[in-house]
C-alpha cells in the first residue's frame, strides 16, 4: 500500500518543472511568524526594500537578544514575502488574525523553498486528496528517501541536517494546526483563507492548493 502511494506521489520527480536547487536553509531560517509579520508592515508602510533590515536591527524589531542574524533573517522574510507576487498578501500577513497570516506566510515559505513547496504538495496535499489522515515518521523518511534517491546535493546532506529539517517541518505543522503537536500521528482538517485561495490562484500555482486542503 506504502508502494503505491509512493507511486501517485512521486511519478515523475516531485515537481519536473521546478529547477531551482534544494536548500536546508529551513534549518536556521524556520518558519518566522513574527519576523515575518514585522517585516511585511513595514513594506507596507512604504520602507525601501534596502532600508528594512538596517531598521530591524537599529531597532531591534525582532526582539533578539543578539543582532547576529538580524539582518540575515531580515533578508529572508524580505525574500519570501516578494516571492509571493501579492501585495494583497503582504498586507494580511501585516493586519490579519493570526491563523489567517500565518497560513499565508507557509505559502510564502513554500514559494520561497523548494524543499517546504514539495514536502506540502506531494506529502501534505496528498494526504488529504487520498483522506488519509495518518501521519508519521514513515512519512516524513519516505519523503527524504526520495529526494537522496533523486538529487545528489540532498544525498550529501548529514543525517543531522535531515533530522533538523524533519524538525523544523514537523513545526511548520504545528504552527499551522496541521498537527496538535509535534508527537500527532493525525492530520487536522483544514480550511484554506480567500484570500490566500485567489492570490495563489492568480499566480497560476494552483499545484500547491492540495496543500491547503483544496482541490477543484
Amino acid at each position: 500500500m506504502v508502494h503505491m502511494e509512493r507511486q501517485r506521489i512521486n511519478p515523475a520527480g516531485m515537481n519536473p518543472g521546478d529547477k531551482r536547487p534544494y536548500k536546508a536553509t529551513i534549518t536556521s531560517d524556520q518558519f518566522l511568524f513574527h519576523e515575518m509579520r514585522i517585516t511585511a508592515r513595514l513594506m507596507i508602510g512604504g520602507m525601501a526594500e534596502n532600508e528594512i533590515p538596517k531598521k530591524i536591527a537599529d531597532e531591534n524589531l525582532f526582539q533578539y537578544p543578539t543582532e547576529k542574524s538580524i539582518k540575515r533573517l531580515a533578508s529572508v522574510c524580505i525574500s519570501r514575502l516578494n516571492a509571493m507576487n501579492s501585495n494583497t498578501l503582504v498586507q494580511a500577513i501585516s493586519e490579519q488574525p493570526g491563523r489567517v497570516a500565518k497560513q499565508i506566510c507557509l505559502y510564502a515559505m513554500m514559494k520561497q523553498s523548494r524543499l517546504v513547496w514539495d514536502f506540502m504538495v506531494t506529502v501534505i496535499g496528498e494526504k488529504y486528496r487520498l483522506k488519509n489522515t495518518n501521519f508519521g515518521r514513515i512519512d516524513m523518511n519516505s519523503f527524504f528517501m526520495r529526494l537522496q534517491e533523486q538529487d545528489d546535493a540532498v544525498a550529501a546532506w548529514s543525517d543531522s541536517t535531515v533530522t533538523k529539517i524533519k524538525q523544523v517541518l514537523t513545526k511548520v505543522l504545528v504552527e499551522n494546526e496541521y498537527l496538535d503537536n509535534i508527537r500527532s500521528s493525525h492530520l487536522n482538517p483544514i480550511y484554506i483563507q480567500p484570500v490566500l485561495e485567489n492570490a495563489i490562484r492568480s499566480n497560476g500555482d494552483e499545484a500547491a492548493l492540495p496543500a491547503f486542503n483544496c482541490f477543484p
